[in-house]
């Protein structure tokens, strides 16, 4: 892990398009924004760890549609 420091307005960048600039910091808490392209999905860990779990299951629900030949009467 690299770990860094930075004082308020300043600024990180992951890659050539990724900034994570430190927007404010209260005791132990520190706001960050992170300005990235759009198609770059940006997510607190909790919720892409839900996400994850969600792709999961749903990738393992089994297949309720009819096969081809259950729909096809045989000729």
């Amino acid at each position: 892990m690299l770990v860094l420091t930075r004082k308020t307005d300043q600024s990180i960048m992951v890659g050539s398009e990724i900034e994570i600039t430190i927007l404010e910091v209260r005791g132990e808490q520190v706001r960050i924004g992170i300005r990235a392209p759009r198609q770059v999905s940006v997510h607190r860990k909790e919720v892409f760890e839900q996400i994850k779990l969600e792709n999961m299951s749903a990738s393992e629900a089994p297949d309720i549609l009819p096969t081809l030949d259950q729909l096809m009467p045989p000729l």
